[in-house]
């Protein structure tokens, strides 16, 4: 029978609208997976109980203590992108020493007005940033790296990364002044450390992903060895790096691997991913159907999609041209590390009007309907010298990120009703698209070649931590699904006590927290600031402002704005303000007939009267203010 997987309940965390890149996708095109469920299968492992209680994202489930000591052991905390997508920030703890992998962002949604970027709070690890070894970066997805410009200076510590995101983030930071002085490390040929991170060792393997250069990391310690997986899959025909090699996997085996923390977007979707190979292949048949223009959305950082889609335009006689400043910078970091390079030059936008629809392809960005990406503008006709019609195709060579298909949605439904013809990997009949992340096979398959003594599932929605941790179960390896916050212990020191109990454990709670960032500063996600305009933006405004005399009477019509309820063009909902001008002289009547004369008692008696009376008209509570002047 299959072993009970207990899981590790878990603190609320913000919703997030995430990254680049970076999320959960759909799928439709995936086998189903063969049954490999072992007879007699190993426990899984304990978690404490849950929060006292549930609406707190801060409270320590019980029993936890919140003192640990991190001198001694080697410890696991991820303060970021469990349950959750985007924001991922991790932390590995050995003998006081500590280690960061990733320090990605997220995009907000409408849950954050005015806030496009959610941040990792780095508090824990900034009031120990002198005992930080290093930062270290899987990838270059926005998820894992696009807050490190935004942070670096509060932790002042090394970065080490591949060349292809060292190219990335430096393009980034150089846009951040405080970021100039930042030491960004590339990782060599051999994937070896240039410096000593006593007391971690790091071993990297590359790893097909959609972007260049992806990393798998095995962090060694005197007490054993933590794998984490980062972003990847088990391409077996990659159009860029290498295919994964596996004998790397095998030889990690027999070092005490302690835990496997890996990847887990994918984990609830049965069989194989595909390979780039197959997109490549499936994109030129497509071209070749077409007679007017080709538009192909994408990942600004799917370099492998980007080289599928030239090659194709290639076979089919078309030039390509890039729309999107976050393309251009891509394609500039992809050409500084050696790739793409034995392709045709992409033509400038200045030549499109020059050359036939039927011999050009373009690729854009707003694969995710975001408002100011180039496909969305096009999509509204906003986008100077190109307009779309009959005979035009636009591809989402992409899946929608959870949280996004509204967005999406809406700039198909501009695309169709200008008559362009709108494909995506639901109905393109072919593979256009495969993910960056391994399905539920390939998942097994990592698992059989590393046999970790755990399985420690990472970014993902809880359910996908879920999923993870019944596959580990199914290959008879204990999982523990860990919420952000969480203090794991992989090794204990021969010094500390509970030697019997069974690891990695949670030992501790962390508070995790989201920063914000605004166009001219960055804040808690739950500032009031943002909390008040959350409200006003689903229920409004009303600001009274009273003139009174020394008697407590009106020196003229009190002023009164209502922001968000009524159209001040239509005379009879204006109406609205002569009955609430009434229902503020008659509170001060009752006010002076009871002799009252405290400012502030005058002012929340207003407010109250003006509250009820707008609830009762909408039938929802708005946000009132008065202000009150004496003359």
């Amino acid at each position: 029978m299959e072993p009970k997987i207990v899981k590790k309940s878990r603190s609320p965390s913000p919703p997030l609208s995430t990254p680049p890149s970076p999320r959960a996708k759909q799928f439709s095109d995936a086998a189903p997976a063969p049954k490999n469920t072992p007879k007699k299968p190993k426990p899984a492992l304990k978690s404490p109980a849950s929060p006292t209680s549930p609406t707190s994202p801060t409270a320590a489930p019980a029993g936890i203590n919140q003192t640990t000591n991190f001198s001694r052991g080697f410890y696991f905390l991820p303060l970021g992108g469990s349950e959750q997508f985007g924001v991922n920030f991790n932390l590995y703890g050995c003998d006081g020493k500590w280690l960061i992998m990733d320090c990605g962002m997220g995009f907000a949604d409408e849950h954050y007005p005015n806030v496009d970027i959610l941040l990792p709070d780095p508090g824990f690890i900034e009031a120990r940033k002198k005992d930080i070894v290093g930062l270290v970066l899987t990838h270059a997805h926005e998820d894992h790296i696009g807050a490190v410009p935004y942070l670096w200076p509060r932790l002042k510590c090394p970065i080490y990364c591949t060349k292809f995101t060292a190219a990335v983030l430096r393009a980034k930071m150089n846009e951040f002044p405080k970021c100039r002085d930042a030491h960004i490390y590339e990782v060599n040929e051999d994937f070896k450390i240039p410096h000593d991170l006593g007391p971690f060792t790091l071993e990297f393997l590359r790893v097909p992903h959609s972007v260049p250069h992806s990393v798998l990391t095995a962090i060694h310690t005197p007490y054993g060895t933590a794998v984490h997986s980062g972003d990847w899959n088990f391409d077996p025909r990659p159009v860029l790096d290498t295919a994964f090699d596996t004998a790397k996997l095998d030889r990690l085996s027999g070092q005490n691997i302690l835990a496997y923390i890996g990847d887990s977007t994918n984990a609830p979707i049965p069989g194989l991913g595909g390979s780039e190979s197959d997109v490549e292949d499936n994109l030129r048949q497509v071209f070749d159907k077409i007679e007017g223009r080709i538009l192909v959305t994408i990942f600004a950082s799917n370099i492998a999609r980007i080289q599928s889609i030239a090659r194709a335009a290639k076979h089919v006689g078309r030039r390509v041209c890039l729309l999107g400043r976050s393309l251009h910078r891509m394609v500039s970091c992809a050409h500084e590390c050696g790739y793409l390079k034995d392709l045709p030059e992409f033509i400038d936008e200045s030549d499109l009007p020059s050359l036939a629809a039927s011999r050009t392809v373009l690729i854009v960005t707003g694969s995710q309907g975001e408002a100011r990406a180039a496909l969305s503008r096009i999509s509204r006709g906003d986008w100077k010298n190109l307009k779309l019609g009959p005979k035009d195709v636009a591809i989402f060579s992409s899946r929608a990120i959870p949280g996004n298909e509204k967005d999406i949605n809406q700039v198909k439904n501009n695309l169709s009703a200008g008559g362009v013809k709108v494909l995506d990997p639901a109905n393109a009949g072919c593979k256009i698209h495969v993910s960056g992340h391994p399905y539920r096979e390939e998942i097994r398959r990592m698992l059989t070649h590393l046999r970790p003594h755990a399985v420690i599932p990472v970014h993902g929605e809880y359910m996908m931590l879920e999923s993870h941790a019944e596959l580990a179960a199914e290959c008879n390896i204990p999982a523990l699904i860990p919420h952000n916050g969480a203090v794991i212990c992989l090794a204990r020191s021969e010094q500390q006590s509970n030697a019997d109990q069974p690891l990695p454990e949670i030992i501790d709670h962390i508070e995790t927290k989201l920063l914000a960032v605004e166009p001219q500063r960055i804040i808690p996600a739950n500032h009031a600031a943002i909390l008040e305009r959350k409200k006003l933006q689903f229920s409004g405004a009303a600001h009274i402002t009273l003139l009174l005399n020394r008697h407590g009477l009106l020196h003229g019509p009190a002023h009164i704005s209502l922001l968000g309820l009524i159209d001040e063009r239509d005379e009879q909902e204006c109406d609205i303000l002569d009955d609430l001008h009434q229902e503020i002289e008659d509170t001060l009547d009752d006010l002076m007939d009871d002799d009252i004369t405290d400012d502030i008692r005058i002012m929340e008696d207003v407010r109250v009267a003006c509250r009820r009376y707008l609830f009762q008209l909408f039938g929802f509570k708005p946000k009132v203010t008065v202000h009150l002047l004496r003359v």
